[in-house]
């Protein structure tokens, strides 16, 4: 597991505070990563770059 903390980024749409969001991780090309802000140590979503495209698509509509 990754445990380099630069990698994660939180959703521009995110709160002014931060702190009720996800944060997700592209930087392994076979996965996508996805981890709840307020629990960085926390247990992580690992979905495939199609599974999370497909998301993000349905999710912006």
């Amino acid at each position: 597991m990754n445990t380099d903390e630069s990698d994660w980024f939180k959703s521009s749409h995110s709160g002014p505070d931060g702190d009720s969001c996800v944060e997700v991780s592209t930087s392994r090309p076979e996965a996508v990563r996805v981890r709840d802000s307020k629990d960085r140590r926390g247990p992580r979503l690992t979905i495939s770059p199609a599974a999370w495209r497909a998301f993000l698509s349905r999710a912006g509509s």
